[in-house]
């Protein structure tokens, strides 16, 4: 099963990194963090991001696009970052995320997510694309 964690963002991780021997040291425990993801076979894809401030929205509304730049209010309904990864269950994913360390001053709250996957859309995709690996990823659902 994929998953996709949130980082969700703090009013620190708003500001942007700032070289101190704090910020430093839970840089470093990340990077071990993501190097025992990646060689558990864990690991799929992941990134920081930088703040709302240098983002946009984009609202939609029927056919209209409204463009809304950063920074945006509530840093706590903002992500900081993600990573992808493949487990083989939501327990896994919890007992991963809970050997994460905080790399936030303070508290901070990751989010789990579970993906789509192809026997969860049989009633919106054809047999020939429930076949193939990861059916349903693109064409009729738009996701490249």
């Amino acid at each position: 099963m994929r998953v996709m964690v949130f980082m969700i963002a703090t009013e620190g991780s708003e500001q942007g990194p700032a070289a101190t021997p704090e910020t430093l040291a839970a840089w470093e425990a990340m990077d071990r963090f993501t190097e025992e993801l990646v060689s558990a076979g864990v690991m799929v894809a992941g990134a920081g991001l930088k703040p709302s401030a240098e983002g946009k929205r984009i609202v939609c509304d029927g056919p209209g696009r409204t463009v809304i730049d950063g920074p945006f209010a509530e840093s706590r309904e903002l992500v900081a970052g993600f990573s992808i990864w493949e487990v083989r269950d939501m327990d896994e994913a919890v007992a991963w995320a809970k050997r994460c360390p905080n790399g936030m001053a303070g508290r901070s709250v990751m989010e789990i997510r579970p993906f789509y996957e192809a026997a969860d859309l049989a009633d919106f995709v054809t047999p020939e694309e429930l076949a193939t690996p990861r059916a349903g990823e693109r064409g009729k659902l738009g996701v490249a």
